[in-house]
């Protein structure tokens, strides 16, 4: 799929493969600042895991006075490339570092389930049937900020209720048909030691299933260097509370639970943790 160009509110031209999906991510990613839950200050360090084009990358990078030190991560290669564009577009020679790869709990390579039209929900964790009750979600909750979604997906709103919802499921059953793609991970410890991070001040995950995966390759020596965390989790299996549990447990005490704006009534959660 060829990419297209979107305009962001504050003045960045971005690539992306799927142009309606810009304004809901884009949303989300302002939710994490609206509220003060995260402290960046210019001059710090942020993993940026689960990338996806770089929306989060970038509103921090201004937010910091275009003085920060991020490293991306996005394992899916048609996504990655929008990422390395952006990234070279709008921040050219920065300290901002796009890589190939994603995070988890060993170097290895994994089948991913991706989803040229719809992908931001590709993960390594498929369940179509979840992940089609979130995508419709999304577009029920949204359909106001949809402007550059095709004619058809606009026109939903003035279905009547009962007939949209079987309208929209039928539509992106038909829309979210994965391919599979082969993606290498690394462990976070193991890219910290290669690299010589002595201290990161923001670890922001948005995986899709993959967060406690991603947890999981954080040696115990490494996790005092992480002052602040905030992560999309899916409760899945209490996974909420085994997560919180598990930040509490490597003293990331202070901890706030919100739901994504894009996602009411769902059972996906951000998690804003810190040192205090």
């Amino acid at each position: 799929m060829k990419p297209a160009d979107v305009k962001l509110a504050n003045g960045f031209v971005v690539s992306c493969l799927q142009k309606h999906e810009v304004s809901l991510v884009d949303m989300e990613v302002q939710s994490y600042f609206s509220k003060g839950l995260l402290q960046l200050r210019p001059g710090d360090t942020v993993f940026d895991v689960g990338a996806n084009i770089g929306l989060f990358t970038l509103a921090a990078y201004e937010r910091c006075e275009r003085n920060l030190n991020v490293y991306a991560f996005e394992p899916v290669g048609a996504i990655f490339e929008c990422l390395r564009v952006n990234v070279e577009r709008c921040a050219a020679g920065t300290k901002l570092k796009a890589f190939p790869f994603g995070l988890s709990s060993s170097r290895e390579e994994v089948s991913f389930a991706y989803y040229p039209l719809a992908p931001v929900l590709s993960t390594g964790f498929p369940d179509e049937a979840a992940d089609l009750e979130v995508m419709k979600g999304a577009l029920l909750n949204n359909m106001v900020y949809l402007a550059e979604a095709p004619l058809a997906v606009r026109c939903l709103r003035w279905l009547p209720e009962f007939l949209r919802d079987p309208v929209v499921h039928c539509a992106l059953a038909r829309t979210l048909r994965p391919t599979t793609v082969t993606c290498q991970m690394e462990t976070l410890s193991q890219f910290v030691s290669d690299h010589g991070i002595d201290r990161i001040d923001l670890l922001k995950i948005d995986a899709e299933k993959a967060e406690l995966e991603i947890f999981r390759g954080v040696e115990t020596m490494d996790w005092h260097k992480i002052r602040q965390v905030v992560v999309e989790v899916h409760d899945l299996d209490d996974r909420l509370d085994t997560m919180t549990t598990l930040l509490r447990e490597y003293g990331l005490t202070e901890i706030i639970v919100e739901q994504p704006p894009t996602l009411t009534n769902s059972n996906i959660y951000n998690v804003f943790a810190s040192r205090g």
